[in-house]
């Protein structure tokens, strides 16, 4: 066993984390469930979530057999959504090609969407205890710091380093809790603001904690300017609800349900009168209303138009949306919360 290893499996058995909802059973599919909401999600936001999602979706067979919608709609709100869409192409996948049972060779899981060389590694190793490293956010700072591997992970360069790295120390046994303990070990000590060092168990010869520069490590993305982007989303209420629009399967909030947006060049009116057939009863512009991702913010003008109960959408990625008995759709966080304004 690794000297790494040595420390962190008597350490995880005694102060790791083992009620986490996916660990009863680890199963293949609860594990891989929990590994793609997990990415660029803290556990404790992700909790609620898989909780209903494998309520509804039991297993790999009921997910392939769900609505791409009902998928999108247990996950709004967790965000990156294409991660949702790949679940359910995955699963899709998983029941033509491996008769609904989740393939145990890497390349095979490796091959289905969404699934990384970490998460694929992590699913091995946890739901089968097979060998192979991961290097998600946790375990690339506390390899980084361990070894005090300089420059920002993203760099093709220094993941290389990392991978090796993360290689040399994962044991030939007893991999599911290494692979669980440095995820613990990232996730509550050698954490990236204010980690607790004095009760790490790697502490006697962790070279960045040796040199004092635990906070340099990893490495920063350098930094780049934020940009703003505008968007006017309309709120089109009739009798029959508010118009929402399928947005396309690729870019922001891919597949969702979302408000229509008004071209810059184009009226309220005349958007109305070239998309709905008729003009609108009354309008009113609301706030800015500013939405943030990881990249960009997006400030959204929200335009209210009242409009005759005559109009009917009539395509199949369009729909009227009564918020009093909504559809179970996905709908981005930002369109909830207009949606709930109003009243």
């Amino acid at each position: 066993m690794t000297a790494v290893a040595a420390r962190l499996i008597p350490w995880h058995r005694q102060h790791g984390r083992h009620d986490l909802p996916w660990q009863t059973p680890a199963t293949a599919y609860r594990v891989w469930i929990s590994e793609v909401m997990l990415q660029q999600t803290q556990v404790t936001t992700v909790i609620p979530y898989f909780e209903r999602f494998v309520g509804r979706f039991p297993d790999v067979t009921a997910l392939a057999a769900a609505p791409v919608d009902e998928v999108l709609h247990l996950w709004s709100g967790l965000g990156y959504y294409a991660r949702a869409r790949n679940l359910h192409r995955a699963a899709q996948t998983i029941v033509a090609d491996f008769g609904g049972q989740f393939p145990q060779w890497y390349d095979d899981v490796l091959g289905l969407p969404g699934i990384g060389r970490s998460t694929a590694g992590a699913i091995l190793a946890l739901a089968f205890g097979q060998r192979h490293p991961i290097l998600d956010g946790n375990a690339k700072r506390v390899l980084a710091r361990y070894e005090a591997i300089p420059g920002w992970p993203g760099r093709s360069a220094v993941a290389k380093i990392l991978w090796d790295a993360a290689e040399r120390h994962t044991p030939e046994e007893h991999v599911a809790e290494y692979t669980q303990a440095i995820m613990d070990l990232g996730a509550t000590l050698c954490t990236r603001r204010n980690p607790r060092c004095g009760d790490c168990p790697l502490q006697s010869d962790c070279a960045a904690r040796a040199a004092g520069e635990q906070h340099d490590y990893p490495g920063r993305k350098p930094r780049a300017t934020r940009r703003v982007r505008e968007a006017r989303m309309v709120l089109a209420v009739s009798p029959g609800g508010v118009l929402l629009e399928r947005r396309p399967p690729s870019g922001i909030w891919g597949g969702l349900w979302g408000l229509p947006e008004i071209p810059e060049n184009d009226t309220p009116q005349a958007w109305c009168f070239s998309r709905l057939g008729c003009k609108p009863m009354a309008v009113e512009s609301w706030p800015v209303y500013r939405h943030s991702f990881t990249h960009f913010d997006l400030d959204i003008t929200p335009l209210r138009l009242t409009v005759s109960a005559t109009v009917v959408a009539d395509d199949e990625d369009q729909l009227w949306y009564d918020p009093a008995s909504p559809a179970e759709v996905g709908l981005a966080a930002p369109v909830t919360a207009l949606l709930s304004k109003l009243g």
